[in-house]
């Protein structure tokens, strides 16, 4: 049972799903002055349907001291926030006109077999 599905078919209604652009973390490498510099995997366009944060979530997010726009993002397939043994940092997602708004993924939510959700922050 496609469970994704069918509730992205009823919230769609409510808050139609946009497009977005996944950049996945690939690590990072040592630029100059030996400063990490985060890596990227090309972007990939998926539809996202990108909600406001619920009490729950809210609770989740208490301890990891963010502050910003912080909003949920519901999609199909993964996203990842920082794996520390992996040495990766967390996705991107590019939204917005001409996706010139970034997002980066803090905390993974729920994560399901065929669809994520996780919070994101804007980035300045």
């Amino acid at each position: 049972m496609d469970l994704f599905g069918i509730a992205s078919a009823v919230s769609g209604t409510i808050t139609p799903p946009e497009t977005v652009q996944v950049k996945r973390s690939t690590g990072y490498t040592v630029g100059t002055g030996r400063k990490q510099v985060p890596s990227y995997a090309p972007a990939v366009s998926v539809p996202a349907n990108i909600q406001a944060l619920d009490s729950v979530d809210l609770r989740q997010m208490e301890g990891i001291n963010i502050q910003g726009t912080i909003q949920a993002i519901y999609l199909r397939g993964t996203l990842a926030g920082v794996i520390r043994p992996g040495g990766t940092g967390g996705d991107l997602v590019l939204r917005g006109p001409n996706f010139s708004e970034t997002w980066l993924v803090v905390k993974v939510l729920e994560s399901w077999p065929t669809w994520t959700k996780a919070a994101i922050v804007r980035q300045m």
